[in-house]
């Protein structure tokens, strides 16, 4: 059975959709079966994998209303991952979900009827602790959480790690903390530095070893509507993010040897 991840954090501007993104097209070069769901109403994430408006027949929203399958919006990635796209519609199937019953496990239900076909599911979080996000965290195993080593970055955490552990107590039991990802990390910023030493100090086990350096070439990929994998293959954001993915990899096979 597949694993399925939320990428959330509801502070904006962290690197969420630009992990989504490559975090999805490195487990596809590693020859892993991968599906990316936009829950984000701006479709960043939609655009950055190369699928735009005009080419989206039936995007999350509809999905999520259940109108249609979740298999009939997959869109097959140029990068090798499937995609369920979305829109700015995506504000109306939002709008039902707050009136519907067990309107927290929509999401659940729904990939229920296609993990076993994938090794990951990846899910790109609206910034913002909305009923989208917490259909996600219900939906999800675990829960990847990108920080900006910045001032504000702790406080965000603890935010979200407490609605994290409410739905752990209340709907999802085997939610999890997948891990901590730094992200636009500069090395040579004093105040990354004191965040980053206060992360690895507050959570040894869960902040990844690799880190996501501030990288031109990796803030240029979206524009061209590709990951920065088929971009720019040798900048230091490819190479960052297939660090991350093998992580994870690692990370899986040594619990799994645990166990």
């Amino acid at each position: 059975m597949g694993k399925i991840i939320a990428i959330a954090n509801q502070k904006g501007g962290v690197g969420k959709t630009t992990t989504s993104i490559n975090l999805a097209a490195s487990f596809s070069a590693m020859k892993r079966k991968v599906m990316l769901i936009d829950l984000d109403a701006q479709g960043n994430a939609s655009v950055g994998s190369g699928v735009y408006k005009s080419q989206i027949t039936y995007a999350s929203h509809r999905v999520l209303c259940d109108e249609i399958k979740i298999q009939d919006a997959l869109i097959k990635t140029a990068s090798g991952f499937d995609l369920i796209a979305t829109t700015q519609d995506l504000i109306i199937a939002e709008m039902q979900l707050l009136q519907a019953r067990e309107r927290e496990n929509r999401l659940k239900n729904i990939l229920a009827t296609v993990i076993n076909q994938y090794d990951y599911i990846l899910i790109d979080c609206p910034p913002s602790l909305s009923i989208l996000t917490v259909n996600a965290l219900v939906a999800a195993d675990s829960v990847l959480i990108p920080i900006q080593c910045e001032y504000f970055a702790l406080e965000g955490l603890s935010g979200l790690l407490n609605t994290v552990e409410q739905i752990r107590s209340t709907i999802n039991s085997r939610l999890q903390i997948e891990g901590l990802l730094r992200t636009m990390y500069d090395g040579r910023n004093r105040l990354a530095l004191d965040v980053s030493a206060q992360l690895l100090a507050h959570f040894p086990d869960k902040v990844y070893r690799t880190v996501i350096p501030r990288n031109v070439r990796l803030a240029e990929a979206p524009s061209h509507g590709t990951p920065i994998l088929h971009y720019d293959g040798k900048s230091q954001g490819a190479l960052a993010y297939l660090a991350l993915a093998g992580e994870i990899l690692r990370r899986e096979q040594k619990a799994d040897t645990a166990a």
